[in-house]
């Protein structure tokens, strides 16, 4: 399938009826702090109960191991906060009420220490990707320097 380059302002031909221009809209990328807040607040929450099935633990701790990976994408590598909460996330779930429940909170703890860091710090400074035309542009820029300049050397 072959995008068309020209924008999706109407129809660029002119003809009435026929098919009509399909538009795609991103959905808004939620913040990931704001995700991560949510989730330990289900855990850490006062007024929230504690799983009640081995499915319900697995199932947060699931989201607390994303929400570590998301941020930890966002932070510098190595911090003390970061690698602490890599590592409850990469041990196994312990068998048993209690021992998960705690992990559980462990994990929790560790995300939200994780989650401060990251509003305290701020993310780290990402390059903007350049737009499919600027770097056309900049092809066809280079192109012309080189035929000019293929030009302008003298034959022997």
């Amino acid at each position: 399938m072959r995008l068309s380059l020209v924008p999706r302002g109407g129809d660029i031909q002119g003809r009435s009826g026929g098919r009509g221009s399909v538009t795609v809209e991103r959905a808004p990328q939620r913040d990931h702090v704001v995700a991560a807040s949510e989730t330990v607040t289900l855990v850490l929450g006062d007024d929230s109960p504690l799983p009640e099935s081995a499915a319900d633990v697995e199932d947060l701790a699931r989201r607390l191991r994303g929400h570590v990976a998301q941020l930890g994408a966002r932070t510098a590598s190595g911090i003390p906060v970061l690698l602490r909460a890599q590592r409850l996330c990469s041990e196994s779930i312990p068998e048993g009420y209690m021992p998960s429940r705690v992990y559980l909170v462990q994990l929790a703890e560790a995300t939200q220490e994780l989650v401060a860091y990251v509003e305290r710090v701020g993310p780290r400074r990402r390059w903007r990707k350049p737009r499919i035309n600027v770097l056309r542009g900049a092809v066809f820029a280079v192109a012309l320097a080189c035929l000019v300049w293929a030009a302008s050397v003298p034959r022997t």
